[in-house]
């Protein structure tokens, strides 16, 4: 089985963040890191194709694409590459959100 995380202001208290992270900061956000790319489509390509609608944020590690998927304020992210661990707590403080495994 797959690891997941979601990057998430759910648990943060008051303050001036909002509680959700809105899907025009997570493009303001991704749009200045280079190796990130936008696409409103994930296909997953294998014995079968399949395409997933959506809002993702490609992260490029090596020869690796990496969803990073908004939906109802959080970003999700798998953890099966080790690489996207730091990327992800990057991520995470750089948008002062906590990350939730599950």
């Amino acid at each position: 089985m797959s690891q997941r995380y979601r990057i998430t202001r759910e648990y943060q208290e008051g303050g001036t963040t909002p509680q959700t992270i809105t899907l025009e900061e997570c493009k303001t956000y991704f749009a200045a890191k280079p190796d990130f790319s936008y696409t409103s489509v994930y296909t997953v390509k294998g014995a079968t194709t399949m395409s997933i609608e959506g809002d993702f944020f490609m992260w490029s590690s090596g020869d690796s694409q990496i969803p990073f998927r908004h939906y109802g304020g959080d970003l999700y992210v798998s953890g099966t590459n080790p690489a996207v661990i730091p990327k992800m707590l990057e991520v995470a403080s750089d948008l002062r959100a906590d990350v939730e495994e599950g």
